[in-house]
């Protein structure tokens, strides 16, 4: 059992990338849409490519989607209104009616014979306009042409009516004033005119409830096929271009084919496809990981965080799909390359980006542009984004970056409809929302900082500020130090914008690299201001092991204050494995009959392992040598360089540092000028 623990124990960097492998290949799958893939791809306007493609099926013909909205739009025009008749309001009516001209008495200028007539005359207006209809004023606007035909709803029943056969309030104060007009008593006529004005009201409506349930239930019952194709029947041949009823027939078969495919019985089938590409996928990441970044594929939380990127772009990216894939371009993916290269590199940043953006081809309507696009738009990112602890640099690189989005999608637009004239505009519009959601990328980087405890850029220009309190607390404890890490922070700054390196980062490890000597400063001769040497006092052994310990005494110090893994690993490896080779002779001369072990003289290491800790390396031995040199002539500076690199190099000082013998040349040259600089002849001044 404890064997077993054992080697769980030693494995357990191997288990944890077993199992966050397992579980963002899981992760994925499942965010993967649940449909079989179509086995052709194609588009409008482009030639069919395949061999001559026949019906493998029966199928119908579907209708698009615009075919199918105008349709509606059609029905909405043309349906028919309603309206509903409302025989209560006439038996209200014509009660009202009965009981208010019983009230109107005889009198001097009214005789009882008029008042019958008057009576007779109401329930006939009464009768004749609820016999055509008396529409209410808010529905007499429903329609503008008058003579449409409309449907009246009484009771069960209904009527199909020419709409300006229904009375206005207009039309029915004139039937009122026609009637009475035989009428001879004045006083009469006006009686009746107010009472039925006021007693008349509308029973006919407009039923929008009504109305609104038969355009629904015709929307409901149109068909969404428009024809069927055969089995074996020629859909399309080689060379054809793919538009109009073929580009019909070719969506309509896609669709069909995926809906067989995926069935129950094939569910597994395909939940396996899709694992065995995610899977390849990942996997790739953790051998490109391991080929060519060692120091991050051993880093548990490293690979967690590029996973964790990985997986959260793409789900965020489902999550716009399934609410609106008209927003798909919307989601900023460049931020994944930015925020890689600002705490890795660019190499490992583009090909992060171009794996996640092929996963997505899954997921996403028009694959083949959709992965065009955005790796177009990632290369130009992991070109143009650098220094971004500049203000301006992000902003530039975004608007290049926007730029090429539209520029590549107004290529596509163009290849596909043949002009200009059917390019969506709202794309550019989300291509600019893109652009502006990629600004997050800076409080992302921040965050993450936070979290995973990476370095940035801009972490590194904060640390480069020599009124730190560490930088502070080295110049005051060890101000010799800190000059000579000065002059190193300049010189490797200088190669490694030569070669292609990370100069911020180089220079801000430089500022770094030798804190440990604040503990002991005057064991080291650049603090040694009194001209006395403690060292003369101790033996070459116990000189060598202060020396050497400085570097195990920073990097606790550099712990103690908190300083990024990625500035530490200066501090480890600027000597390598190299020796105190002058306390080493020293112990020799001591101890002539005594074979003298020289890895007690050396430092633990380990040796540098990019190209920024060689450089390091290179600079802080060089910068330091040439302090010795008495005359320090171009001649003497040259030779001294190519002396001191010639030895670490046959020290295999870089052979984990990935750089190439030509960067190493370029990195002397610029050695060579700069202490050359630093060392130049004055003007002697007249006393």
């Amino acid at each position: 059992m404890s064997n077993i623990v054992n080697k769980l124990y030693q494995n357990n960097t191997i288990i944890y990338k077993v199992i966050l492998f397992l579980v963002a290949t899981t992760a994925i799958v499942y965010l993967f849409p649940k449909g079989g893939q179509f086995k052709y791809d194609f588009n409008n306007g482009q030639l069919w490519k395949y061999d001559n493609l026949y019906a493998p099926f029966d199928f119908a013909i579907q209708k698009t989607e615009e075919e199918i909205i105008i349709e509606k739009k059609e029905i909405e025009v043309n349906s028919k209104l309603y309206f509903l008749h409302d025989f209560d309001v006439e038996n209200s009516v014509k009660a009202n009616y009965n009981r208010r001209i019983s009230f109107v008495k005889e009198s001097d200028s009214l005789s009882l014979e008029q008042i019958k007539n008057l009576s007779l005359i109401g329930q006939k207006v009464i009768n004749d306009v609820y016999q055509k209809g008396f529409l209410e004023d808010i529905s007499q606007d429903r329609i503008a042409n008058k003579n449409e035909i409309v449907a009246i709803r009484k009771g069960n029943e209904v009527e199909d009516f020419v709409f300006k056969s229904l009375l206005t309030s207009k039309e029915v104060l004139e039937i009122i004033s026609n009637n009475l007009e035989k009428e001879e008593a004045f006083y009469g006529k006006k009686i009746m005119l107010d009472l039925l004005s006021e007693v008349i009201k509308p029973n006919v409506s407009f039923d929008n409830e009504y109305t609104e349930k038969v355009i629904d239930n015709e929307i409901k019952n149109i068909s969404y096929t428009k024809g069927r194709v055969e089995a074996g029947k020629l859909i399309i041949l080689k060379g054809d271009f793919v538009e109009g009823k073929k580009l019909a027939i070719l969506n309509s078969l896609k669709s069909e084919s995926e809906s067989q495919v995926w069935t129950e019985s094939n569910y597994n089938w395909i939940i396996l496809g899709y694992t065995i590409l995610v899977s390849l996928a990942l996997l790739m990441l953790l051998l490109f990981l391991k080929k060519y970044r060692i120091e991050i594929y051993e880093n548990n939380n490293k690979v967690t965080f590029i996973f964790f990127n990985v997986f959260s772009m793409i789900f965020i990216q489902t999550l716009v799909i399934k609410y609106n894939s008209d927003y798909l371009y919307v989601v900023p993916l460049s931020i994944l390359p930015i925020v890689l290269k600002a705490f890795f590199d660019a190499r490992l940043g583009l090909f992060t980006h171009v794996l996640t953006v092929l996963l997505l081809g899954y997921i996403v309507p028009d694959s083949f542009e959709f992965i065009y696009l955005h790796i177009i738009a990632g290369i130009v990112t992991i070109l143009t984004v650098s220094e971004l602890y500049k203000r301006a640099s992000l902003f530039i690189s975004v608007a290049q970056i926007t730029l090429i989005y539209m520029v590549t999608y107004f290529a596509f637009s163009i290849i596909k409809e043949g002009n200009a004239s059917q390019i969506n505009w709202t794309y550019f519009m989300l291509f600019a929302a893109n652009g502006l959601l990629s600004f997050l990328s800076i409080i992302i980087i921040y965050m993450y900082e936070k979290v995973f405890g990476l370095v940035s850029d801009v972490t590194l220009l904060e640390l480069s500020n020599t009124n730190t309190k560490l930088l502070r607390e080295l110049n005051e404890k060890a101000p010799g130090t800190f000059q000579h890490s000065m002059q190193v922070a300049n010189l490797a700054e200088a190669a490694a914008n030569e070669i292609g390196a990370n100069s911020m980062l180089v220079r801000t490890g430089a500022l770094y690299h030798d804190i440990g000597k604040m503990l002991n400063p005057m064991y080291f001769t650049e603090n040694q201001s009194t001209g006395v040497n403690p060292h003369n006092d101790l033996s070459p052994r116990d000189s060598s092991r202060i020396i050497t310990d400085h570097v195990i005494k920073g990097v606790e110090l550099a712990k103690k204050y908190k300083l990024p893994d990625r500035i530490i690993d200066f501090i480890r490896t600027h000597h390598g494995t190299s020796s105190t080779y002058y306390f080493y002779m020293k112990e020799k001369e001591l101890n002539p009959d005594t074979e003298v072990d020289i890895k007690k003289f050396q430092y633990q290491g380990p040796i540098p392992f990019s190209k920024e800790t060689a450089i390091l390396m290179m600079c802080d031995s060089a910068e330091a040598a040439s302090k010795s040199l008495k005359i320090p002539t171009a001649l003497s500076v040259s030779n001294l360089i190519d002396k001191i690199i010639a030895k670490q190099m046959a020290d295999n000082q870089f052979l984990n540092s990935n750089i190439t013998f030509r960067e190493i040349e370029i990195i002397k040259k610029v050695i060579k000028k700069k202490l050359m600089n630093i060392y130049h002849l004055r003007v002697e001044y007249p006393e």
